[in-house]
């Protein structure tokens, strides 16, 4: 007696849209403001990856995200890498394969073969949930490659013979200013000198982009940040909507921060801190408010490298987010 084909198309129809979860899920995991990639602007130095410090020993990761462009190379001067692309599947072969994987695992999926098709009722119920994880399992690992696999622009200099003082609220000290890193010149720049006021400007500046976040508050976001990261915010913050999703991010505390670097550009200043900072991210359904990531009772860790900059000595707005490697 033949199988009924309904309940089987209805089975291969829901297997497809577990696939597509899984590999459209990691684009989420992390939905705190900045989205868990590099984005924004950090002038002339936008492709070239701030020093280490105590609080980020490691890289930085390149941008993502950046309407800056590749300063032209100088004699003797290695040039500076090019924008990193965020885009999917198509980044060479390793996006062919995984776009492959992908349409192939589907159309099958649908069509009753994929990669383990010709079986049995029972038994292809079975294939089509093992199909979902093979092709999860391989998406997920290809995704992986694909930022491992990113170029890493070279550094700009390595750090300063006198190491940072660790720790903001040590930074902030009466006479426990630090000097910046030093990093090898991008153009015309110098150093500037970054004081116990600034530091308390970054803190707060912290607090103040996670709470504006947390509101979906675009205004207060394009008067704190440059346009181009308001920009950015507003993107994540719709994409986050379309999904039906609400991030909060809440009772944000800075563990450990130091500098990493600070330059001047003609009228702007710039400054690239290290900072290690927990928090409650959580994010919920917009409809009835179940928590799809996170734990509202449970604290997160994060180490990012934020740069600000001001304009003649104004007030300090943040120009980019780099995830610590």
């Amino acid at each position: 007696m033949s199988t009924p084909r309904r309940p089987r198309r209805t089975a291969r129809l829901l297997a497809a849209f577990a696939t597509l979860a899984l590999v459209l899920a990691p684009a989420f995991a992390d939905a705190r403001p900045g989205g868990g990639i590099s984005s924004g602007s950090r002038g002339s130095r936008s492709f070239s990856a701030p020093p280490a410090t105590t609080t980020a020993p490691r890289q930085a990761q390149p941008m993502d995200r950046t309407l800056s462009q590749p300063s032209a190379p100088r004699p003797g001067v290695a040039g500076a890498a090019g924008p990193v692309s965020s885009g999917g599947f198509g980044r060479g072969l390793m996006g062919g394969i995984a776009g492959g994987l992908l349409g192939a695992g589907l159309f099958g999926m649908l069509s009753g073969s994929g990669f383990l098709g010709g079986l049995g009722s029972l038994a292809g119920m079975m294939g089509f949930l093992l199909q979902v994880a093979l092709i999860g399992g391989a998406i997920f690992l290809v995704m992986r490659l694909l930022r491992r696999s990113a170029p890493r622009p070279a550094m700009a200099g390595g750090p300063s013979g006198s190491m940072p003082r660790s720790g903001m609220a040590r930074m902030m000290e009466p006479g426990g200013g630090m000097r910046p890193a030093m990093g090898a010149g991008m153009g015309p720049s110098s150093v500037v000198e970054i004081l116990p006021n600034d530091f308390e400007a970054f803190q707060r500046l912290l607090v103040e982009v996670n709470a504006a976040w947390s509101r979906r508050d675009a205004a207060t976001l394009e008067r704190i940040a440059t346009h181009e990261m308001a920009e950015y915010f507003a993107n994540d913050l719709r994409d986050l909507t379309a999904r039906g999703w609400a991030n909060q991010t809440r009772d944000v505390a800075l563990e450990k921060g130091d500098l990493a670097e600070a330059w001047a550009e003609g009228r702007d200043e710039y400054a690239t801190v290290a900072m290690r900072f927990s928090l409650i991210d959580v994010t919920t359904r917009i409809a009835d408010g179940v928590v799809v990531e996170g734990d509202p009772a449970v604290r997160q860790t994060a180490t990012e490298l934020w740069t600000f900059v001001r304009r003649d000595g104004g007030e300090w707005r943040l120009s980019a987010i780099q995830q610590s490697s």
